[in-house]
C-alpha cells in the first residue's frame, strides 16, 4: 500500500529515505573534510605582502631573494626603516626586511599573524650565511595574554555559531518584520559586549579600544545572524541550512584567522574575506592591535551582509506557520496517510 501526504503528493518510500540518509552522511563528511582539511594541508604564502627597505644595492639583493621564491611574496619597496615600520603598523605589509650596515633587520607584526612572523624569520634566515642571525624587531607584538594567537584564532567558530543561533532562533520563533530585526540587533549587541568582556577583560587576548572591539564582534554576529534569518525568510527551511553552511562551514574554514588569508590556497583566502567570519576576523585584528588600520574593507563587507540580511528578514515571505498564526488558526503539518 502506497502512502500519500495530506496535500495529495506521494510520500517517499521508507527504503528510499533510508538510502538517502546513508548516502548523504558520507557526502557531508567528505565536504567538511575538504573545506577544513584541504586548506590546512596547503598552507603556504600566496603573494604575501612584505616590504624591503634600506640602501638601494643591498635592498635590491633582498628583493631579488624574495622574488626568487615564486609567487610566495608580494614585495613592496620603502625608502628606509621608518617607512617600512609605518607600513607594518598600517597593515600594508606583514613584515619588512631592512638592509642596514650591520646586516639585514627583520620587522614583523606577530599581532597580525604569529604564523607569518615565524615564516618571515625562517625565510630571511635562510638567505644569510651560516652562523649569522638577522636582528628581529616585533613592531606590533601579540598580546602577552595570547602570544601565539590561539585564543584569537579560536574565537571565529563561537562568533559564527552565535550568528547562526541568533538567525535560527528568530526564524523558529516566528518573529517577523521589525520584531525580527530588533531581535537580531539586540542579540548581536549583547554578543559583542559579552565577547569583548571575555576576550579583552578576562583572557587579555585583545588590547585595543574595548568599545571598538565590542562593536566589531557585534557587527560580525549581526552579519551572520541576519544572513541566516534572511535566507530563511526567502527560502524557508532550506535557507536555514544554507545559511548555517555558509557561515559555519565555509566561512569558518576559509577565514584565515589562525594564519592569514594569504596563507590559504587561492581563491579560498580571498573568498573567505568576503564571508562574515573572515571579514569579522580581519576587522577584529585591526581594531584590537592596529588602531583601526585596514578596518574599512572588512567593516563595509560585514555591513553589506547585515543590511541585506535584515532587508530580506523584514521583507521576505513569512513561513506558512507564521501566516497561519496571523490568520488566527493553526493547521496541522502534512503527514503521510494510507491511500485508498
Amino acid at each position: 500500500m502506497s502512502a500519500v501526504t495530506t496535500t495529495g503528493e506521494p510520500a517517499p518510500p521508507p527504503a528510499r529515505r533510508l538510502l538517502a540518509v546513508v548516502l548523504l552522511v558520507p557526502v557531508v563528511v567528505a565536504l567538511a573534510l575538504w573545506v577544513f582539511a584541504w586548506p590546512a594541508a596547503r598552507i603556504a604564502p600566496q603573494e604575501l605582502p612584505v616590504g624591503v627597505a634600506g640602501q638601494a644595492s643591498a635592498a635590491t639583493q633582498l628583493e631579488q631573494a624574495l622574488a626568487n621564491r615564486g609567487d610566495a611574496f608580494e614585495v613592496h619597496r620603502y625608502e628606509d626603516e621608518a617607512a617600512a615600520a609605518e607600513a607594518v603598523r598600517e597593515r600594508e605589509v606583514y613584515g619588512a626586511v631592512v638592509a642596514t650596515p650591520r646586516g639585514p633587520e627583520l620587522l614583523t607584526a606577530s599581532a597580525a599573524s604569529p604564523v607569518v612572523a615565524q615564516l618571515l624569520q625562517q625565510a630571511v634566515q635562510g638567505q644569510l650565511p651560516e652562523g649569522t642571525e638577522a636582528r628581529v624587531t616585533d613592531v606590533v607584538p601579540a598580546p602577552a595574554g595570547d602570544p601565539r594567537g590561539a585564543a584569537l584564532g579560536a574565537s571565529v567558530m563561537p562568533m559564527a555559531m552565535a550568528g547562526v543561533a541568533a538567525g535560527a532562533l528568530v526564524t523558529l520563533a516566528g518573529l517577523r518584520g521589525g520584531r525580527a530585526a530588533g531581535a537580531l540587533l539586540g542579540a548581536s549587541a549583547l554578543v559583542g559586549l559579552t565577547a569583548a568582556g571575555l576576550a579583552h577583560s578576562w583572557l587579555g587576548a585583545l588590547t585595543g579600544d574595548w568599545w571598538a572591539e565590542a562593536g566589531a564582534l557585534g557587527l560580525a554576529a549581526l552579519a551572520g545572524g541576519a544572513t541566516v534569518a534572511g535566507l530563511s525568510a526567502l527560502l524557508g527551511r532550506a535557507g536555514l541550512g544554507l545559511g548555517a553552511a555558509l557561515i559555519v562551514l565555509l566561512g569558518n574554514a576559509f577565514s584565515g584567522m589562525s594564519s592569514a588569508p594569504e596563507m590559504l590556497p587561492q581563491p579560498v583566502g580571498a573568498l573567505g574575506q568576503l564571508l562574515p567570519p573572515g571579514a569579522g576576523a580581519s576587522l577584529l585584528r585591526s581594531v584590537a592591535f592596529f588602531d583601526g588600520a585596514g578596518a574599512a574593507v572588512p567593516a563595509l563587507t560585514l555591513t553589506a551582509w547585515a543590511v541585506l540580511g535584515l532587508l530580506a528578514t523584514v521583507l521576505g515571505r513569512p513561513s506558512r506557520r507564521a501566516r497561519t498564526a496571523a490568520a488566527g488558526g493553526e493547521r496541522p503539518e502534512p503527514r503521510a496517510v494510507p491511500a485508498g
